[in-house]
């Protein structure tokens, strides 16, 4: 039955982020907004549901490390694995203006979350704060944008889903709205299906959030990056994975932190540390070479994989 719900999970995780990138390129058309905005707020946001449904039911059942490992994990599957396959496929352009306003708040989230994780306890007070900050990033990337658009002029366009069908902008909001349904649903079947089947094989909690959790949850990241990358979106690749580790970063365990606290093992601080270097590492990349390559991508998805073995020798 766990293979099943795994099979219907993935078909619902490739339908969803077909219809997310289409969709939302069409918002971004009608509100006169970039496709990189998308990507942070509509695509970041929905996206990075799953970690945060997980989290909040990981850190009540004083699973805490799922909760951190979840978090952890999909930042580095984000950058190393979403971004390293979208690469293979289509090398992605990152726009530096755009890129430099996102990089400096996603540089400022992983600090935060680092010392956060490092100190090994997030109270209210502290989930309050990075809250705070995640509100105060989204309207600044709301403003900035609007005012970077103003003097374009962009025409709202109908969206193909196919050669046959066109969608209006109205019907393109409620398709973009569904996928992000298709998208959790399909996350939580494949997160369920696997864990299942990886508590058969005697794996710890911490090794489970790092890898099994981590990555089921960053499915809809991976499935919606490789999509856009295939159509040629690469403000919405990248803006889905930056606007989906700052969400992670701020929000998932600060909204979580607001109502338990959440305590962080110490086994898991190596692998903060792993996701504060790729961080880095991106960063780099975006403001030096303004591009990923296929050849950086390839580096990108053999990182992850000498990651995932390091995880599994320890």
């Amino acid at each position: 039955m766990a293979y099943i719900e795994l099979l219907l999970g993935l078909l619902f995780l490739i339908g969803g982020g077909n219809i997310l990138v289409d969709g939302s390129v069409t918002i971004a058309r009608r509100f006169k907004v970039s496709p990189l905005l998308i990507g942070l707020l509509l695509v970041g946001f929905g996206t990075s549901m799953p970690e945060l449904a997980t989290s909040l039911l990981a850190v009540a059942r004083r699973a805490d490390g799922i909760a951190i490992g979840n978090v952890v994990g999909s930042n580095i599957a984000n950058i190393l694995l979403v971004l390293g396959v979208a690469a293979v496929l289509r090398p992605i352009k990152i726009h530096t203006n755009s890129f430099g306003r996102d990089a400096i708040f996603l540089g400022i989230s992983t600090i935060v979350l680092l010392a956060s994780l490092l100190r090994g306890h997030i109270g209210w007070e502290l989930g309050a704060l990075m809250c705070m900050t995640l509100a105060f990033y989204v309207y600044h990337a709301y403003r900035t944008d609007k005012t970077h658009m103003k003097g374009h002029v962009v025409e709202p366009q109908p969206i193909a889903l196919s050669r046959r069908f066109h969608v209006s902008t109205p019907l393109a909001v409620v398709l973009t709205i569904s996928s992000l349904i298709l998208l959790l649903v399909g996350a939580h079947m494949v997160v369920n299906s696997v864990v299942i089947l990886a508590s058969h094989w005697g794996i710890s909690e911490t090794i489970i959030g790092l890898t099994v959790v981590a990555l089921g949850t960053s499915l809809p990241e991976l499935v919606t990056s490789i999509v856009a990358s295939v159509k040629n979106q690469s403000d919405v690749a990248v803006g889905n994975v930056v606007g989906s580790n700052i969400y992670n970063a701020l929000f998932i365990l600060g909204f979580t932190a607001l109502f338990l606290p959440v305590v962080v093992p110490p086994s898991v601080k190596p692998d903060v540390l792993v996701m504060a270097a790729t961080t880095m590492l991106l960063l780099a990349i975006g403001w030096g070479r303004g591009k990923i390559d296929r050849w950086i991508g390839g580096c990108f998805i053999a990182m992850y994989f000498m990651y995932i073995i390091y995880l599994g020798m320890h």
